[in-house]
């Protein structure tokens, strides 16, 4: 059976479950099944129970009920794009790709039909210069900021220098896994740490030749750019040649429960970067737990509350439902179009005591987005994995990145693809 007619049933059958009067559309660009469907189910339960959390307690956002559209793409780049043809026409509003590969596909696409894209830590890093990428928006912060955060943090644990380490890059072979690579090449030129860069191809179970070669180089760290199995493998694998967990940091897609829990009491110790804090306590989960699990609307089973992607995915869907508010603002009307969601995205400011009132204080960094930055503060946390207790301990505050390094290579970047792409930068 053709792509197009998969993604076109998992829509119908949405569709036929959803709500008919239904007036702000936001597809949800899920994967459930394949190597990475330990990662995206919990991240889509959380999407879409925030939002069915709204429709329950709120009627939706200003009054307008939320329809929303899942599209099961497998992390497949071509089944993504096939799941935004399929479901673009029913008034999409905004598209949360989860997923680099797709991200960069859509990056045209979506710009040519007037839709933005949140890439919420993820997709083209390049995208935070929004005079560049008007329509797409990667806010609280990118990939270079979190390589920038990690080695801010190694250079705090080192007493400000790092230049008789050796860092190992562990990274998944593809779009997603190279975009930390010039960041940090650029860092350890600054810093004077040697780098070292060891792929591994989709979906990374296959690991043991390079972990033979970090057992021979034996370096000071070891980062990761993981996903889905990689980053089970990895830790079990770093486990296996008695690397020091404390000294193996992951990205923030390579910091969930499911990533430690396969290697038991091994995982003690791995730490890695987060872009929002985690509090199984959060009032808004007793509303999304009675207004839409009790009531029978949840995503999923409900097992994955409180867990660091599903956290994630409320915090994204928040976001977007917040930027919709924006736009209902600026605009003056409840049914907005993608065209005014965007503007309500490059408006929005979330404040400390906006996300208190949300229910969900601390969960993210206080940042505002505008023409010229899309990509927002760029700070991340680094949390520690307690084995014995099951859960994830923050070790630090949210740190900054170095904006003298990434705001160089931010212009650099966007500026070729300006060029290449025939856009003259500024502001709509």
């Amino acid at each position: 059976m053709k792509l197009k007619q998969l993604a076109a049933m998992a829509v119908t059958a949405t569709l036929a479950a959803g709500v008919a009067s239904a007036e702000l559309v936001i597809p949800d660009l899920s994967y459930r099944t394949g190597p990475y469907a330990a990662g995206g189910t919990p991240f889509s339960d959380g999407y879409q129970d925030y939002f069915n959390m709204l429709n329950a307690r709120d009627g939706g956002i200003g009054g307008e009920p939320i329809r929303i559209l899942e599209c099961e793409t497998g992390y497949n780049t071509e089944k993504g794009v096939e799941c935004y043809e399929a479901t673009k026409g029913e008034g999409a509003l905004i598209y949360q790709p989860l997923s680099t590969g797709i991200t960069y596909q859509l990056i045209p696409k979506a710009t040519a039909d007037g839709i933005p894209l949140h890439t919420m830590g993820y997709g083209r890093t390049s995208a935070a210069n929004g005079e560049v990428f008007n329509w797409v928006f990667n806010y609280p912060a990118n990939y270079w900021d979190a390589a920038s955060v990690m080695v801010n943090y190694l250079l705090e644990e080192n007493g400000g220098d790092l230049s008789d380490k050796k860092i190992a890059l562990i990274y998944h072979n593809s779009a997603y896994g190279k975009e930390p690579i010039r960041t940090l090449e650029e860092l350890s030129a600054m810093h004077g740490f040697e780098l070292t860069q060891l792929a591994v191809d989709h979906p990374g179970q296959e690991q043991k030749s390079q972990w033979l070669q970090i057992r021979r180089e034996r370096p000071d760290y070891v980062l990761m750019w993981g996903w889905g199995v990689m980053n089970q493998v990895a830790v079990q694998e770093a486990a296996n040649i008695g690397f020091p967990m404390e000294n193996f940091i992951g990205n923030w897609w390579a910091g969930a429960e499911h990533d430690v829990t396969p290697a038991g009491a091994a995982a003690n110790g791995y730490k890695s970067l987060n872009m929002n804090r985690i509090d199984a306590n959060l009032p808004v989960f007793d509303e999304i737990r009675t207004l839409v699990h009790e009531a029978g609307n949840a995503a999923g089973d409900g097992s994955n509350m409180g867990s660091v992607l599903y956290t994630r995915g409320m915090y994204a869907a928040m976001l977007a439902a917040e930027a919709i508010a924006k736009a209902q603002e600026i605009h003056g009307v409840s049914d907005v179009t993608a065209a005014m969601v965007r503007d309500g995205m490059e408006a929005l400011e979330i404040t400390d005591a906006r996300m208190e009132e949300l229910g969900m204080a601390r969960v993210g960094p206080a940042f505002s987005v505008n023409c010229q930055n899309h990509g927002g503060s760029g700070l991340g946390i680094v949390q520690q994995w307690d084995a014995s207790a099951g859960n994830w301990v923050a070790l630090t505050d949210y740190i900054a990145p170095d904006m003298s390094v990434i705001q160089p290579l931010v212009a650099e970047d966007s500026a070729a693809f300006a060029a290449e792409a025939g856009i003259e930068p500024g502001c709509l």
